[in-house]
């Protein structure tokens, strides 16, 4: 097992083509904050009372940048970063004036051998100087983010033997459903079977079926393709809406959540490849669900 602790899903980092067309997506559509845009092409934005759960890149080719992950301490980055170098990955630490203005702490970032996905660990962010304030959803956090993997399963051996991430769920041999251990939320991250690595979608917890229900109507009103649902999904028992932002990134709300306990959790199903598993209601995805988004290779 891992020698560290996960606190959450700490903040995904996007690349967009337009970024000031995807910063009033993701402020006046999904209803998250921004808290500065840098003429550099960075823009920062929240969900939360941290500093940023989204960071936005203008780039020409849409689609994952990096994926962090907030871990429980600053002696446990130290215990990642050295249980990391021991398995003979390259880990780097990220330089003290990007550290600084991406407002955290000490930072390391990697890859494993069997994905092309940059992943960055920190330990500490710097709060907002204000309150996030509800806006067009009752946001409650970054809930989890999904990549399509060319060698799915040899990327879910790796983290779930090296990284220390817990299996809540396989959908067939397609999805396999990961929480951050001990994060308690049925799924902080998940791997899904592709032909070659990238995106298949972002999460926002919202807090109630109604946030579900009216983002069906913003969305109709401003055009925003729904690509599946509104639904329910019987794996994690949440309610559901998929859309796509202006790259055609998939992007998801949902509302309700099973948790694990840290101690005698139950254990892992296999469910069928089943339409109904993912959603109860019998909805079926639109073309470009989960299909954009390449990953940036980062050597």
């Amino acid at each position: 097992m891992a020698p560290f602790r996960y606190s959450k899903p700490g903040y995904v980092a996007l690349n967009v083509t337009d970024l000031e067309k995807s910063v009033k997506f993701y402020t006046d559509i999904v209803g998250l904050k921004l808290e500065s845009q840098h003429d550099s092409g960075v823009a920062y934005l929240r969900c939360s009372e941290d500093h940023h759960n989204l960071v936005l890149y203008r780039a020409e080719t849409a689609g994952i940048k990096r994926m962090a992950f907030q871990l429980e301490s600053p002696a446990d980055l130290e215990k990642a970063e050295r249980h990391i170098a021991a398995q003979g990955w390259t880990v780097r630490e990220v330089p003290a004036d990007e550290a600084h203005r991406l407002h955290q702490g000490r930072t390391i970032r990697f890859k494993i051998p069997e994905s092309t996905l940059t992943f960055e660990f920190y330990a500490e962010m710097a709060q907002a100087e204000t309150p996030f304030e509800h806006t067009v959803s009752k946001i409650q956090r970054l809930g989890h983010v999904v990549i399509r993997c060319a060698d799915r399963d040899a990327v879910l051996k790796t983290l779930t033997e090296k990284l220390n991430f817990k299996v809540s769920d396989h959908f067939g041999d397609q999805v396999a459903f990961l929480r951050c251990f001990p994060n308690p939320y049925h799924h902080s991250f998940g791997v899904s079977r592709g032909t070659e690595d990238g995106l298949h979608h972002v999460n926002f917890m919202v807090t109630n079926v109604d946030d579900v229900g009216r983002a069906m109507n913003r969305m109709r009103k401003a055009e925003v393709p729904v690509v599946y649902g509104p639904g329910r999904h019987d794996i994690s028992n949440s309610i559901f809406i998929y859309f796509l932002d202006p790259d055609g990134l998939t992007t998801e709300y949902s509302c309700g959540m099973e948790e694990f306990p840290e101690h005698e959790p139950r254990e892992a199903r296999s469910l069928p490849l089943k339409p109904e598993i993912l959603d109860a209601w019998g909805g079926m995805p639109s073309p470009g669900f989960g299909q954009n988004g390449t990953v940036e290779v980062i050597k």
